[in-house]
C-alpha cells in the first residue's frame, strides 16, 4: 500500500505535527510505502506580509494546488491522507486528488470543518453557533480571532471550502478521533457512512514501574484555550501541593506565580516521560473540548490518571464509573477542579488504581497495534467518491496495490 500523508505544518510543533509523524512511522512499520507532502507556516505570523499570504493561501493556493498535483504524479499512491491544508496547502488542493482518482481519507483532528477557528469556542467557552446556523458569519461579528483580518480570513476560507464542496465532494472517508467529533460531522450534515472513529495511538509497552509522584503536572501549550491559567488558581490555593506545567508558552503568565508553581518548558521526549514518571497524575483544565488530547495517552503510558473537563472528548476518554481512567470536573469550573485534584492528591491508592485501569484500556483500546489494524482496514476500503468525468477511469490504476 502506498500512502501520501499531506500536512501544513504549524508554526510551531504541536501535538497535531506528533501524530502526523507517528502515523508514518506507523505505517512505515508494517511495511507500508509512506510519502510526504508538507508545506509550513513557520515563519509567516512574523510579517505583514506573511499573514497577507495566509489570508490569500486558505482560501485558494496556486502553489498548494501544484504541490499536490506533482506529489499525486510522482509517488502515485493508493491512498492521501490528509491532516491539515491550512494556509498554504488549501482545501482547493483536493481537487487534484479528485481528478487523479485517488481517494482521500482525512483525519480530522479538531473541528475546523465546522469551525472556523476550530475550537468550538467563545468567550473562553464552548461556542457552536457556526455549526448551529451552518455559515461562519458568527466568527466575524463575535471576532472569535481577537483580530478582525484574522476572523474574517479564518471565516472566509471556510465559506468558500463549504460553497465549493471542496471536502464533501472529495474525502472519500474522515478519521474522527473521538465519536464526539463524529457525531458533531454527522449533526453538520456529512454522510455518516463516510465517517469512522479511529482514536489516537501510542507506542505502549506491556508494563510500568508504579511511582507515588511527587507533583501535579500539566502537559501542553500554555494558551488561553488550554486553561493552563485555571490550574494555577488551584495551585495558587493550595500551596502544599506542587504544580509543575510542561510546554511552550504562548502567552505571557499573568501576575505573580504562586511559589509552588513551576514552569518547565517544552521537554524533549525523554525529558518528558521523566516529567510525567514524576508525577502524581496529569490535569487537563481545557475550556475548549479538543480533539483526544496525546497528554491522556502518554500519562497512562506510566500509569497515572488525568483529571479533566467534562466535555467534548474528554469524557469519553477519561469516561466514568467503571470505565474511569481518571476524573472529569465541571468545564471552566475551579472550585470543582480543586476539589477533584485536592481528593485525589490525597488518595494515593485511588491514583494507583485509576493509573493501573488507564494503562489496561490504552492496551486494549489505544496502542499502536490496536489502531493500526484500523486504519489498515480502513485504508483497503476507502470508499471512493461517486465518480465525474473521464478522470475516474483512471481510479484502478493508481488504487492498485504496487508492492
Amino acid at each position: 500500500m502506498k500512502v501520501l500523508i499531506v500536512h501544513n505544518d504549524y508554526g510551531k510543533y504541536s501535538g497535531e505535527e506528533s501524530v502526523v509523524d507517528k502515523m508514518a512511522a506507523m505505517l512505515r512499520s508494517h511495511g507500508h510505502w509512506v510519502a510526504m507532502f508538507r508545506m509550513t507556516s513557520a515563519g509567516s505570523r512574523e510579517s505583514l506580509w506573511g499573514k497577507v499570504r495566509g489570508f490569500a493561501c486558505g482560501i485558494y493556493s496556486p502553489r498548494g494546488m501544484r504541490g499536490m498535483r506533482e506529489a499525486l504524479r510522482r509517488e502515485r499512491p493508493n491512498v492521501v491522507n490528509v491532516h491539515n491544508l491550512y494556509p498554504f496547502i488549501s482545501p482547493a488542493a483536493l481537487f487534484e486528488c479528485r481528478k487523479a482518482g485517488v481517494p482521500v481519507v482525512m483525519t480530522v483532528h479538531n473541528f475546523r470543518l465546522m469551525c472556523p477557528t476550530g475550537l468550538f469556542m467563545r468567550d473562553g467557552r464552548p461556542c457552536e453557533l457556526c455549526l448551529q446556523r451552518g455559515n461562519e458569519w458568527g466568527c466575524i461579528r463575535y471576532n472569535c480571532e481577537h483580530s478582525r483580518l484574522k476572523s474574517a480570513g479564518y471565516a472566509l476560507r471556510n465559506a468558500v471550502a463549504r460553497l465549493t464542496g471542496a471536502y464533501r465532494k472529495n474525502v472519500s472517508a474522515y478519521a474522527c478521533i473521538t465519536d464526539f467529533q463524529r457525531r458533531k460531522l454527522i449533526e453538520a450534515g456529512f454522510e455518516a457512512g463516510r465517517i469512522r472513529v479511529i482514536p489516537n495511538s501510542i507506542d505502549a509497552t506491556d508494563g510500568y514501574i508504579e511511582t507515588e509522584g511527587r507533583y501535579v503536572a500539566y502537559v501542553g501549550r500554555l494558551s488561553y484555550e488550554k486553561g493552563y491559567d485555571l490550574l494555577v488558581e488551584v495551585a495558587r490555593r493550595n500551596r502544599h501541593i506542587e504544580f509543575r506545567f510542561a510546554g511552550a508558552a504562548r502567552e505571557q503568565a499573568g501576575g505573580t506565580l504562586p511559589d509552588n508553581v513551576i514552569f518547565e518548558g517544552y521537554l524533549q521526549k525523554q525529558q518528558l516521560q521523566e516529567f510525567i514518571c514524576n508525577a502524581r497524575f496529569v490535569v487537563m483544565p481545557s475550556r475548549c473540548y479538543e480533539g483526544f488530547p496525546m497528554a491522556i495517552l502518554e500519562a497512562a503510558q506510566y500509569g497515572k490518571p488525568t483529571i479533566g473537563p467534562d466535555h467534548g472528548g474528554f469524557t469519553e476518554i477519561i469516561g466514568r464509573g467503571d470505565r474511569a481512567i481518571g476524573r472529569l470536573f465541571t468545564p471552566g469550573d475551579v472550585d470543582d477542579m480543586e476539589r477533584q485534584v485536592v481528593e485525589l492528591w490525597n488518595n494515593p491508592g485511588e491514583v494507583a488504581r485509576l493509573g493501573r485501569r488507564a494503562h489496561e484500556r490504552l492496551l486494549r483500546e489505544y496502542s499502536s497495534e490496536v489502531v493500526y489494524r484500523r486504519w489498515a482496514e480502513l485504508f483497503e476500503n476507502p470508499l471512493p467518491p461517486p465518480p465525474e468525468g473521464e478522470a475516474f477511469k483512471q481510479a484502478a490504476i493508481f488504487t492498485r496495490d504496487e508492492n
